[in-house]
């Protein structure tokens, strides 16, 4: 099943730094991301250096490389203590990350790895909240999602990461809407409150829509789909899928997650042969 890691990936991002992260990221590729990083912090200074060097610390991490991360985290501790409240909430929800993210394995989600977790994501969100840097706040509270993984927390946080994104001034704050809702969404989901998970999907997807990123256009578009047929709509989440199958054959990124709901449908439909054929193609898929 599809897992919240791409809502975690795709906004991070603050306003009020003098250097914009947005740009230097690739988060499918963080050891370019790291060159980028790098390449900024040679004319950086003060806090904008401070903030650079959590980032790359991040990257460490998006390749499971925990300790390289904390290490370079080790690294800025005293000067982040006494540096401006951005840098300090980026410090501490890279530590937290360092300890609970969606690249961790299942298996290294300790007792303790959570309490650490959870102790730095607090510490980011307190103090985002208190100097009203509304999309790190955002960040820190879906962040929570890992640390408490019970859908009816994950429900929990998403709605109280969604009050702080439709309420907020902030245009990166108000960029968090869709994902907030596919979050949400997913804990309904898994709840087995279907009707209301599709609602939250659709509004994803609506926001996604009207944005270039095409790619989270078509997860959105696959959770309708994942949802619609767990209410049974078979023919409606057939046909989304089949056309998801197309368009990432054109774009050169075959998804594995779309020919898995497309084996299930065809089991549904019972062609067996259909079915084994996608099951192919995802094991083929995920080889890549």
């Amino acid at each position: 099943m599809r897992t919240l890691a791409f809502a975690s990936l795709c906004l991070t991002t603050g306003a009020a730094m003098a250097i914009d992260l947005a740009p230097l990221w690739d988060f499918a590729r963080p050891d370019l991301s790291e060159q980028r990083f790098r390449a900024a912090l040679v004319q950086a200074t003060g806090d904008d250096a401070l903030i650079l060097r959590t980032q790359i610390a991040r990257t460490y991490g998006l390749r499971n490389d925990f300790d390289g991360a904390r290490r370079i985290l080790r690294e800025i501790e005293s000067a982040v203590a006494n540096a401006g409240t951005e840098a300090r909430v980026r410090y501490y929800l890279e530590l937290g990350r360092t300890y609970a993210s969606a690249t961790h394995p299942a298996e290294s989600l300790t007792t303790e790895a959570r309490a650490q977790a959870r102790q730095a994501y607090d510490g980011a969100l307190t103090l985002a909240r208190e100097a009203n840097l509304d999309a790190l706040a955002i960040d820190a509270i879906h962040m929570f999602a890992l640390v408490d993984p019970s859908p009816a927390d994950q429900l929990k946080w998403g709605e109280a990461a969604l009050s702080i994104a439709l309420s907020s001034q902030e245009p990166e704050a108000k960029r968090w809407e869709a994902s907030i809702r596919n979050n949400v969404g997913h804990a309904l989901h898994r709840m087995g409150r279907y009707d209301d998970a599709l609602s939250e999907f659709q509004l994803a997807l609506a926001i996604r829509e009207r944005g270039p990123n095409a790619e989270a256009t078509r997860v959105a578009r696959w959770m309708v789909a994942w949802t619609l047929r767990s209410l049974g709509r078979n023919d409606e989440a057939m046909q989304i899928q089949l056309a998801l199958e197309t368009e990432g054959e054109a774009a050169g990124r075959p998804d594995p997650y779309v020919f898995e709901e497309l084996e299930a449908l065809y089991r549904i439909r019972g062609d067996l042969a259909r079915a084994q054929y996608y099951a192919d193609r995802k094991a083929a898929a995920q080889r890549r």
